[in-house]
């Protein structure tokens, strides 16, 4: 299969589609950024902020992306990460 073809296989799968625009992928390296700078894996991203594993997964690997209402969640734990751990309970005992 030539790169031309794989690239038109790819375009054409509605279930995976590819991360072509600047701006969704600059979105999915920030929720991974945010997640790292709080030194925590996808697991205890997810327990602490009450986020589905599979959900967090999706949207790191671009495979979905966050709507308004998770955006705007994913920016109030970038700026108060410990308020909305305590906030919801599940601060860590460290």
């Amino acid at each position: 299969m030539s790169d031309e073809e794989a690239e038109a296989g790819a375009l054409g799968d509605k279930e995976n589609p590819p991360i072509n625009d600047r701006l969704n992928a600059v979105a999915l390296s920030r929720i991974k950024a945010i997640r790292r700078a709080l030194r925590l894996t996808q697991e205890e991203f997810s327990d602490r902020y009450l986020i589905p594993l599979g959900t967090l997964r999706d949207w790191e690997q671009g495979r979905t992306e966050p709507d308004q209402a998770a955006q705007a969640y994913l920016r109030v734990i970038a700026k108060e990460p410990e308020t909305v751990s305590r906030a919801l309970g599940t601060r860590s005992a460290a």
